[in-house]
């Protein structure tokens, strides 16, 4: 009987605390176990100071735990330190959008040098090869080529989130992680991002490890839902079921309380992003 294929991302026993002067260390994140499939899109919510960014900044490789594993296809990603992660073979595997567009992106570089950067480091492009990829990475990406040449505070919110999700499929990674990449936009302009991630998801099969506050918002993208309190994995499964018959009291008073989105158009043929703000 053949084997079943092991998740592409496996997380054991994660765990990270915060010195506190004065006081005893503060645990951000206590003893997590999930796992990720290839191709999969899995969300991790919860109010603000539960954990999520540090768990996303964690499993990115950006920062370093106190405990635990982090396997990627098998590999112990954790057991590489955070400052010599951007060395590592697997760097390219795993990129990350982050919360606000404008802020993660260099304001000294232009659209174009910031999709180009990771092309040059993790794939090592240049000339017309590092061209052709960083216009394929901006057209998946909906941003118009006149956006190029701009730099952050010339963009609007949505063109600067376009540019920060370009800059993270380029490489081509098997896993995306999103820490709260609508959370900064007006409530329209969400929409169409969260339609863009999941349009360049069908289209590539890239894994989504999916950071949000919102559970309505997880419900657009994510298969399955993990619920974090307190450092904590409180609730997961499937996310419509855990949102219609939430098993917690917490997770029931989050999905309650929540402002919702409007539900995406199945298959609906994301809009074009133009070089007007």
């Amino acid at each position: 009987m053949l084997s079943e294929t092991p998740p592409l991302l496996q997380v054991q026993g994660l765990t990270k605390r915060f010195d506190v002067p004065g006081r005893a260390a503060r645990v951000a994140v206590d003893a997590l176990d999930f796992s990720l499939g290839a191709g999969e899109a899995l969300g991790l919510v919860g109010e603000s100071g539960s954990g999520k960014s540090t768990t996303a900044a964690l499993v990115a490789r950006l920062a370093d735990a106190d405990a635990g594993r982090i396997l990627l296809r098998g590999t112990d990603i954790a057991a590489v330190p955070a400052h010599s992660a951007a060395r590592a073979p697997w760097r390219r595997e795993i990129q990350m959008v982050f919360q606000d567009p404008l802020d993660s992106l260099d304001p000294r570089a232009t659209a174009r040098e910031a999709i180009a950067d990771p092309l040059r480091r993790l794939r090592g492009l240049r000339g017309a090869a590092l061209a052709a990829a960083v216009r394929d990475a901006a057209d998946r990406s909906q941003i118009a080529s006149a956006l190029l040449g701009r730099r952050p505070h010339e963009l609007s919110g949505g063109q600067a989130a376009r540019v920060g999700i370009a800059r993270a499929i380029a490489p081509a990674p098997a896993l995306l992680i999103l820490d709260e990449p609508t959370s900064a936009l007006d409530v329209s302009v969400q929409v169409g991002v969260l339609q863009l991630l999941e349009q360049l998801r069908r289209d590539s099969g890239m894994a989504y490890l999916f950071i949000s506050h919102d559970l309505q918002v997880v419900r657009l993208l994510c298969e399955r839902v993990l619920v974090m309190r307190e450092a904590r994995i409180v609730e997961q499964g499937p996310t419509e079921q855990v949102l219609a018959r939430p098993a917690h009291p917490y997770t029931a008073a989050l999905a309650a309380a929540l402002p919702k989105l409007p539900l995406l158009p199945e298959h609906a043929p994301a809009h074009r992003v133009s070089a007007v703000p």
